[in-house]
């Protein structure tokens, strides 16, 4: 299931993003707060049965891929990702 796969990875990015010591500074969000709120908004339109579009957290320099780079688990973003994209090809969907 594509949806699943996508929730699930989308999920696992916002466990990411809530890790205590991470560094926003080089983000575009203030703070974990709002990296959050962004994540639970694409997850609440999953919910509802509408893909959003990713390209916030898939981008190269995107918000949450500085806070990967910065707080020392841009390995994890990358894997986390590529799930992500796995699972919007399989939808049909691009980032």
């Amino acid at each position: 299931m594509p949806t699943t796969a996508l929730i699930a990875a989308l999920a696992e990015l916002r466990g990411l993003l809530a890790r205590p010591g991470n560094d926003f500074s080089w983000s575009s969000w203030e703070d974990a707060a709002d990296a959050l709120a962004c994540v639970d908004e694409q997850l609440a339109q999953l919910g509802a049965g509408v893909v959003p579009d990713l390209s916030l957290l898939l981008v190269p320099t995107c918000p949450a891929q500085e806070v990967s780079l910065s707080s020392g688990w841009a390995k994890e973003y990358l894997a986390v990702t590529a799930r992500i994209e796995d699972a919007l090809e399989q939808l049909g969907e691009h980032a």
